[in-house]
């Protein structure tokens, strides 16, 4: 908001937004939207198929109405198209695994103030969480790449390039689809093993078994194994601090053949650390979930490519709804 839109009303519809937040979050814990699916319900029929309390799940359900989520005819309840097309776990836009993984963080945001005070982690890391939380955290962010990367993959000319290193690519989300552009690519997952199960699971459904392998092993203290043309390196510097996050760079660029291309893709702060709103509140969540996380600037991380000896640095414009960009170049 600009100074002069900050008023009591401004500030109080701030400050209790996260009762919103909560609705949300509960009716997709709850799986209220792909139980309602395509039929007009009453409360008592949801809540008999949900197992709740009918009397809770009716506030619940008129909540959701007047957020614009459901649609309201007599006691009959209706998911609008939004809620079918985005929270709905049958529909393949489903967003809900990253809402749940959001659900796991509202503990810990209510201790920021704890957090800014000690300057440590509140939580621990999503990928060293209970599996339901591991499985929200790897799930989600393979619902924020699949809607992100019809934007991305286009922008980047992989073409003549064979060889493909995701480091710490979760569920292998945009090798798959990087290797679903280019047909001759081949690419490699490296994550940790823990995460092997998901990969391997989504890398099947895709039918790209036999051009996309998982490498088990931490970024930080396992060596790459193989040599590739592109190392493409998606939301892992945030979770380090400044010198990790040039050993990550250090590490992928000496795994890359000469002529490779790095690209860095990360929530980006403009070089004040002042904004955007979205990198600089992903500042503070990774405060409260690692011990020297933070997001970085453009000019932060082209200077840690400079470093590692990469050349043509340059940054790739996409349409990204939370102000991700990347930081492009070669060895």
């Amino acid at each position: 908001m600009k100074h002069n839109e900050w008023h009591p009303g401004t500030l109080l519809e701030t400050s209790g937004g996260y009762w919103k937040t909560c609705a949300l979050h509960a009716a997709v814990q709850l799986d209220v939207f792909t139980t309602m699916a395509d039929q007009q319900l009453s409360a008592e029929a949801v809540a008999e198929k949900l197992q709740t309390d009918p009397r809770a799940l009716a506030m619940l359900l008129n909540a959701l109405t007047a957020m614009n989520l459901l649609e309201k005819s007599g006691d009959l309840y209706a998911n609008t198209p939004e809620a079918a097309q985005f929270l709905s776990s049958k529909s393949p836009a489903y967003i809900g695994y990253i809402i749940k993984h959001h659900h796991h963080l509202v503990p810990s945001w209510s201790q920021l103030d704890q957090a800014v005070q000690t300057g440590s982690p509140i939580r621990t890391r999503a990928s060293h969480s209970s599996d339901d939380a591991r499985e929200s955290f790897l799930m989600g962010m393979f619902n924020m790449a699949m809607m992100l990367a019809p934007r991305i993959v286009p922008k980047i000319d992989l073409s003549n390039r064979g060889s493909f290193l995701d480091l710490g690519g979760g569920p292998g989300t945009y090798a798959i689809q990087f290797c679903l552009k280019h047909p001759e690519l081949r690419a490699v997952v490296f994550d940790l093993q823990t995460t092997r199960p998901f990969a391997e699971t989504t890398i099947g459904k895709f039918g790209l078994s036999d051009r996309i392998r998982f490498q088990a092993g931490s970024y930080l203290e396992d060596p790459i194994e193989g040599h590739y043309d592109v190392a493409w390196l998606s939301h892992i510097l945030h979770g380090e601090g400044p010198d990790d996050c040039q050993r990550i760079i250090q590490k992928a660029v000496s795994a890359l053949s000469s002529g490779g291309m790095i690209l860095i893709h990360e929530f980006i702060l403009n070089n004040e650390m002042s904004g955007p709103l979205f990198p600089a509140l992903f500042s503070l969540n990774m405060l409260l979930g690692t011990a020297s996380g933070q997001a970085y600037s453009q000019q932060q991380l082209s200077d840690m490519l400079a470093r590692a000896g990469v050349r043509n640095i340059h940054r790739i414009a996409i349409d990204s709804p939370n102000d991700s960009g990347i930081i492009a170049g070669v060895v």
